[in-house]
């Protein structure tokens, strides 16, 4: 037993702590030092308030009543942070553009700023969330008793305290105080609380690190001699089922997981945290792997935990409460404490966001509105209605808390924690299909939304709240029993007759199921207004948009001066000055006021909206808005010119990619002119030299033969063989390019006959011999059988001399050697020429069968030639209707093959040039 003077001590120290820190965030963020407050990581911890006390004590207890089944709380939010490109960022990104301030303006906004759903969204909330709220007042007054009392392993049956003296009060009431001060400072331009978020991230820190040490303390500490047969020994049958599906229930699983889901996204605090408070869409591409991997670590020290309650603490204690219990059964009164506190810091998360949610809501979807058809607005004075919303919001959050209060006095205390957060998850499910179907269904309507909330909260409030008041000693037992007018098909635990279902899944299944039905089917037959058709545009298509362009607006008509005095008094005055006369500036008009064009009216009513929601702001600008109203073909003329737009940009963005195409084409092929301009030019250089060098000589040569008249008969005689080998040479270097020249425009006479290709390949194998015996070049040919071809024997011969040439020549390795092979094979004689020299650069692969191709290097030692050869051997093997290609090379050598039909001409091939494996 701790003394209660102590927890408190500690408690207020924590929350004053907490106090602190969101004062200090506060001031960060309006200095614009928000850096850290606005931090992917502070985003997704925020994100981690879906972690209640329901997570942190009630799963503990959801695992010793129904085993694994408290996993999948964990597994559906996983799905959609998975999945955040399907979903969550069009809502970030509608939201953003839309000033959307709640999932109630959310809805709204989509189905025509419709204030009925605004205020159906509203109610539903809060009957839904009151349940939840209690939750955690429970969760923390439980928590409280059982640190502070002399027994603290009971079930938590005993009496209800007073008032004054209940610990939930008190708990309450300090929610509301942090609430009210930190969460309804002023109305902000995007109703964003940086200081209540980083708080919140602070809180996940800590309830995370809370139960992770008592998940340590048990699986280390307790496994130890000095508790023993806690996690080791007998497991009895109670123990054992914690790693079984309850009851065989597959239903019940599907459901939670698919309520898990659906309760991240419809929680009003888990949009406001995961829209409304989003500062960067990017910063979901974080928690869509930060958030599960939170999710994961919280959850992993469950099972352990809720076995070792099982197997230290007495039977009947309260499973709830193990993660608080255990440590105080086993000692571990510090470890006990931080577990108090990390329950703390799940309960208050939950109710602050849950508070600052709601309060927005009410305050823009319920008394606004009253306000504005009153006619009070018209005469308050600038600044004045900005006051009483904030008045209106404060007063929503002590209500708030006083609901949730309510519903945790007067509901039975057996119930458990996780058993209380499924009411409500039930009850935001209705939100699903107006939300989800408004963001990818363009022809839901306004009407077929309402009649799915109303429906689907209806049979929920029937099947499933109205039961659990029952449950909590409410007078409407008959009701639950016997259904009303005692009718046995309207009994709410089993509806028309359907029995053996879990009740949360019978629950689930009606009042989803009918929720879906009446929106598809009322939306079918009913026609959508003006302004729904254009929101419908906005919502559904806002990704074919740009973000920066502008979005199509309503052709109204309104005095400046009019729309200046409303936003004076939802603004006030500084903030309204401010965007008036940025707006007039860039009109490029003196003063104050700008022109009232359409495209700054709907800007002014986006303004309001971020204050009052957007049904609000709607109404108030229609009411000093003058002309008529928006006719249907209006509207259509617009989603027309969006549809246009939409499509122009589209054509205009396929014509910029092509033409981007076309460029890197250009881009590609100016390169390569420009290599082959270089090569050309590289190759007329090399020509040049190869015809100088010999001219040269033959002058040299013959100036010493014409002046030396005492020259002997030797010498004489060698100058005149130098003249003649060079005069040879000159003349080869010429007719190989002439031989090239006339190939090209086909001028050259071919002798086409049978003949065999094995033979040809061994007559140029002799022609090469000697070089190949000068270099110590070892020539082999493989035996060749019959290989009948169709050819010009004479020029298939210079092609094979050409590249045995190339690599007798160039082949510098330690035992040069030249193998040759002909075979059959697909109806092709295929000609393998292969060497072990060094292989051909990359650089020169490319361009190895141009003229301009050959890389003037001198790795071939005294290899001398015009670097023509394998231009005109292609050249060649075309005519023949042949291929020569470089089949393989690289440090181990090279291998060349020259293919031909047998027995006769096959179409014309495209040489191909093999990259070294």
């Amino acid at each position: 037993m701790l003394s209660p003077e102590i927890i408190v001590a500690v408690a207020a120290l924590y929350l004053s702590g907490l106090f602190v820190l969101a004062f200090v965030s506060d001031r960060r963020a309006e200095r614009g030092a928000k850096t850290l407050i606005t931090s992917p990581v502070v985003y997704t911890l925020s994100l981690a308030v879906y972690c209640t006390s329901w997570t942190f004590y009630g799963a503990v207890g959801s695992a010793a009543r129904n085993g694994v089944e408290f996993a999948t709380i964990y597994i559906g939010p996983t799905f959609v942070f998975v999945g955040w490109w399907l979903l969550l960022r069009k809502l970030v990104r509608i939201s953003r553009t839309q000033q959307i301030t709640s999932i109630a303006d959310f809805i709204s906004a989509r189905y025509g700023k419709s204030s009925a759903i605004s205020a159906v969204v509203t109610i539903i909330a809060i009957v839904a969330i009151a349940p939840y709220i209690a939750l955690q007042l429970k969760a923390v007054a439980t928590s409280f008793e059982a640190i502070t009392k002399p027994s603290p392993f009971a079930d938590g049956t005993a009496p209800r305290p007073g008032l004054l003296s209940d610990t939930g009060f008190w708990v309450a009431a300090c929610m509301a105080a942090f609430v009210i001060l930190f969460g309804t400072r002023k109305i902000g331009a995007d109703e964003s609380h940086p200081g209540v978020v980083a708080a919140i991230a602070f809180e996940s820190m800590v309830k995370l690190f809370a139960l992770v040490a008592v998940g340590v303390l048990v699986v280390a500490g307790l496994a130890s001699d000095q508790v023993p047969g806690v996690l080791t020994g007998d497991w009895s049958p109670e123990i054992a089922h914690l790693a079984t599906l309850a009851q065989a229930d597959e239903s019940r699983w599907i459901a939670i997981t698919f309520l898990s889901a659906a309760a991240i996204i419809c929680l009003p605090r888990q949009f406001q945290v995961a829209v409304v408070e989003n500062q960067d869409e990017r910063h979901l591409t974080t928690a869509a792997w930060l958030f599960p991997l939170y999710l994961l670590l919280i959850s992993l020290f469950v099972v352990p935990i809720a076995i070792a309650g099982m197997k230290l603490l007495p039977i009947g204690s309260n499973p709830d409460l193990y993660v608080l219990t255990v440590p105080l059964a086993a000692g571990y009164e510090e470890v006990a404490i931080l577990a108090f506190i990390g329950g703390l810091s799940a309960g208050t998360s939950m109710v602050i966001l849950s508070s600052i949610a709601l309060s927005i809501m009410i305050s823009n979807h319920l008394v606004t509105p009253l306000l504005l058809r009153t006619r009070l607005i018209e005469s308050t004075a600038p600044g004045d209605l900005s006051r009483t919303v904030l008045l209106v919001r404060r007063l929503s959050i002590v209500a708030i808390l006083a609901f949730g209060y309510l519903y945790y006095r007067t509901t039975a205390s057996t119930n458990g924690l996780a058993s209380i957060g499924l009411i409500s998850f039930v009850g935001v499910a209705q939100f699903l299909p107006a939300l989800v179907g408004g963001v990818f269904w363009r022809r839901a309507t306004r009407d077929g939304a309402l009649a799915g909330l109303l429906i689907g909260f209806a049979l929920w409030a029937f099947t499933l709240l109205m039961p659990s008041l029952a449950a909590g000693g409410w007078n409407i037992g008959s009701i639950v029993e016997a259904g009303p007018f005692e009718l046995e098909l309207l009994r709410p635990t089993a509806l028309f007759g359907l029995t053996g279902l879990d009740p949360l899944v019978h629950s689930l299944f009606w009042s989803l199921g009918a929720n879906v039905v009446a929106y598809v089917f009322v939306s079918i037959f009913t026609v959508q207004s003006p302004i729904e058709r254009l929101q419908s545009a906005l919502f559904v298509d806002v990704f074919a948009r740009s973000p920066a362009s502008e979005e199509p607006v309503l052709p109204r008509e309104v005095r400046a001066e009019d729309l200046y005095r409303l936003s004076e008094r939802i603004l006030g005055a500084d903030r309204t000055a401010a965007l008036f006369e940025a707006q007039a500036e860039r009109q490029g008009r003196a003063g104050r006021l700008p022109l009232p064009d359409p495209q700054f009216i709907a800007l002014v009513e986006r303004q309001l909206a971020s204050g009052i929601g957007a049904s609000s702001a709607g109404l108030m600008v229609s009411r000093i808005a003058k002309g008529e109203p928006i006719a249907v073909d209006t509207v259509m003329a617009l989603l027309d010119e969006t549809r246009e737009a939409i499509r122009y940009s589209r054509e205009l963005e396929r014509k910029s990619v092509e033409l981007e195409r076309i460029a890197g084409e250009l881009r590609s092929a100016n390169e390569k002119l420009t290599q082959l301009d270089r090569m050309k030019d590289d190759f007329l250089s090399r020509v040049s030299h190869e015809l100088r060098t010999p001219m040269t000589s033959i002058r040299s040569f013959a100036e010493l033969l014409a002046q030396d008249e005492g020259l002997d008969e030797d010498r004489a005689r060698r100058f005149i063989a130098i003249i003649d080998e060079e005069s040879r040479r000159l003349t080869r270097l010429l007719d190989e390019i002439l031989d090239l020249n006339r190939m090209e425009s086909g001028e050259v006479n071919w002798t086409i006959e049978a003949t065999d290709a094995g033979v040809v390949l061994s007559e140029a194998m002799d022609v090469m011999s000697g070089l190949a015996e000068r270099r110590g070049v070892a020539l082999v040919l493989e035996s060749p059988g019959p290989a009948p071809v169709e050819v010009d024997a004479d020029r298939l011969k210079q092609v094979l001399v050409n590249i045995l040439s190339n690599a007798i020549k160039f082949n510098t390795s330690a035992a040069p050697a030249v193998t040759a092979s002909v075979r059959i094979e697909d109806g092709l004689v295929d000609i393998r020429i292969s060497d072990n020299g060094p292989g051909i650069s990359a650089d020169e692969r490319a361009h190895l069968f141009t003229k301009f191709g050959r890389a003037w290097t001198g790795r071939a030692g005294d290899a001398k030639g015009s670097g023509l050869g394998l231009a005109i051997s292609m050249q060649i093997m075309r005519v023949l209707s042949g291929d020569i290609r470089l089949v393989s090379t690289g440090s181990g050598g090279s291998e060349f093959s020259v293919t031909l039909p047998v027995n006769g001409p096959l179409a014309e091939t495209t040489p191909m040039v093999d990259a070294a494996k």
